[in-house]
């Protein structure tokens, strides 16, 4: 039996779905950067206000607190008053306190105000993604989350190439005014040119939206997303001080390379996606078998005897972990309703960003009681954590409403595929 063609073709995004991915990769990017920008200023941050590496540690996990906080009451926002609205919001209150970064005159002051940063931050990615999911279809959704996502990781390539060269030549707070500029013409940006979205959202029902935090299922995700988080935001927390401290390298060497490792995520991240709408969701045929090299190539990495094996490994470890980014997210934002979809994603980066809460003072701790070979031997737990949940969570939009005791999807709104055609042919 003939198979219709658009069957046998991944969706492609429209031009609505083309800016929509555009602006919000451009929202992402500035994001991430501004939250990078803090590791590596914090050699020169430490030495101004005398930090042990604990302190250090601390002052990145504040952010985290702030940031996991204000992952779910971000998504209910979101589904309440509009993913553009709160986006727009995020966006200029967290440029604001970015700057601010730049003003802190003692190590408390730069507590408080990352912890402020980190609740502006923290509203947005729930807001992101379900304006993603409102102009896409559900067969385009993982690709342009994917593409969007990716920015994460080009934002650990730009992030050491923009702010390196200006805390060596005009200091670490000049690297901070200078992204929070960037941040208000995004923030213009989003607000003047992101498509209206495909269809009217109605504000989810407050019975939907307890559905959704309440839900085990849910939480599962969102741990399978803690442990991913742990060997990212340990990585990106840790890496630059150790080149610098234990390596010898300067901050604009580290930063030049950590080019290749944020390339190969960058990949990594796009190419998990497009595999989250080949297989459907089935978080575990990506999440188990990346993890597991992950997993290898990070105990390679702490035991590394020079500075090229310790980056090729990373390298390695970073972009197998990357493809799971994805798929992690791929079932729940496959298979709920749009208005539903900001919780959901709230949820499980709150998960998230509890591994960027735990992970960065972990890894602190373990480098001033034991080195750093056990501070980066630590994000293993996170790969072991993310590949059984993988394992134990539903697979696919069927089994993961029914978990939910949601009602089926109606067949027009399900992604077309070549097992669906033959089943309604039949």
């Amino acid at each position: 039996m003939a198979i219709p063609e658009r069957a046998r073709t991944r969706e492609r995004l429209d031009r609505s779905a083309k800016i929509t991915v555009g602006l919000l990769f451009a929202a992402w990017l500035i994001d991430y950067v501004d939250r990078l920008v803090i590791n590596l200023a914090l050699p020169s941050i430490g030495d101004e206000f005398d930090l042990s590496r604990t302190e250090q540690g601390i002052a990145v996990s504040v952010f985290f607190v702030a940031y996991a906080a204000c992952q779910i009451p971000g998504g209910m926002l979101a589904d309440r008053f509009g993913a553009k609205r709160v986006t727009c919001w995020a966006l200029l209150i967290w440029s604001v306190f970015t700057a601010l970064t730049g003003l802190a005159g003692s190590f408390a002051i730069l507590l408080v105000v990352r912890f402020l940063f980190g609740v502006a931050e923290g509203i947005f990615p729930g807001a992101s993604m379900k304006a993603v999911s409102e102009r896409t279809t559900p067969g385009q959704r993982m690709g342009a989350n994917g593409l969007v996502q990716s920015s994460n990781a080009v934002a650990a390539v730009v992030a050491p190439l923009v702010a390196a060269p200006l805390i060596a030549h005009f200091g670490w707070r000049s690297a901070f005014f200078s992204v929070a500029a960037v941040g208000v013409f995004v923030y213009a940006a989003v607000r003047l040119w992101l498509p209206e979205p495909r269809a009217a959202v109605a504000p989810a029902p407050a019975s939907g939206t307890r559905t959704v935090v309440r839900s085990g299922t849910l939480w599962a995700f969102a741990g399978m997303f803690f442990g991913y988080d742990i060997i990212v935001w340990g990585l990106n927390t840790w890496v630059p001080s150790y080149l610098n401290d234990e390596r010898g390298l300067s901050l604009t060497s580290s930063g030049a390379l950590a080019i290749l490792p944020a390339g190969a995520a960058t990949v990594a991240v796009i190419a998990g996606g497009r595999l989250a709408d080949r297989f459907e969701g089935h978080p575990r045929k990506v999440v188990v078998p990346a993890m597991a090299v992950s997993s290898l190539a990070l105990l390679l990495m702490a035991t590394a005897s020079s500075t090229v094996a310790f980056v090729a490994w990373m390298t390695v470890a970073i972009s197998a972990a990357s493809l799971s980014y994805m798929p992690i997210f791929a079932v729940p934002l496959r298979s709920l309703p749009p208005e539903l979809t900001g919780a959901a994603a709230g949820l499980i980066t709150f998960g998230g960003q509890l591994g960027g809460v735990v992970a960065p003072t972990a890894m602190g701790l373990l480098a001033d009681a034991a080195g750093f070979g056990a501070a980066f031997g630590f994000l293993v737990v996170g790969a072991v954590v993310a590949a059984v949940l993988a394992c134990v969570t539903p697979q696919d939009t069927v089994s993961f409403r029914r978990a939910l005791r949601l009602p089926d999807p109606a067949p027009s709104d399900r992604p077309v595929t070549v097992e669906r055609v033959e089943s309604e042919q039949a």
